[in-house]
């Protein structure tokens, strides 16, 4: 399975973690960039509560060539961050499966991944947080090991597992 890593990063811890998991499986990176310069904490902070979608450029390999692209992106007051939002958007028809990594100072990383699930047409497979001190201090490592065993473990052809309940199998 071919697997690749996008990541958008406003303070580069982010991008620490896609560095981390691509270091640990030598699997690609890709990077999304805002295109408007200048953009303050306050106006990705609004970005965030209003759900918009700034314009980006994404520098690296087409994510429609992988079976699976794990999504590294941060959380802003509860929400995917905006730029992440965008390249999600941009790229539905190109994701095939993902799993996503939300990087958060302390809450809201189970939103932001119902959020990408939301907008596509497969939930992810894996989504995991991660606590931004625990990337400044390094505690993060064995954690993310597993989430990227698992996830280069996973199957393409197995469907993610939902609550039985919200199966209509189960009806």
């Amino acid at each position: 399975m071919s697997v690749l890593v996008v990541y958008y990063s406003f303070t580069g811890t982010c991008r620490r973690v896609a560095q981390d998991l691509c270091a640990q499986m030598s699997w690609p990176v890709g990077e999304i960039i805002e295109t408007v310069p200048g953009r303050g904490t306050l106006r990705c902070v609004l970005d965030s509560v209003l759900r918009r979608r700034p314009a980006i450029a994404y520098r690296g390999p087409a994510p429609h060539g992988f079976d699976t692209v794990v999504l590294v992106s941060p959380v802003w007051l509860y929400r995917l961050a905006g730029p992440m939002r965008s390249f999600v958007k941009a790229n539905t028809a190109g994701l095939r499966q993902t799993a996503v990594v939300s990087v958060m100072g302390q809450r809201g990383g189970l939103n932001a991944a119902a959020e990408i699930g939301a907008s596509l047409p497969r939930a992810p497979v894996f989504s995991t947080t991660v606590m931004a001190r625990e990337v400044e201090d390094g505690s993060h490592a064995s954690r993310l090991r597993a989430f990227a065993k698992a996830v280069a473990a996973a199957s393409d052809d197995v469907p993610p597992l939902r609550p039985s309940e919200l199966s209509p199998a189960i009806a």
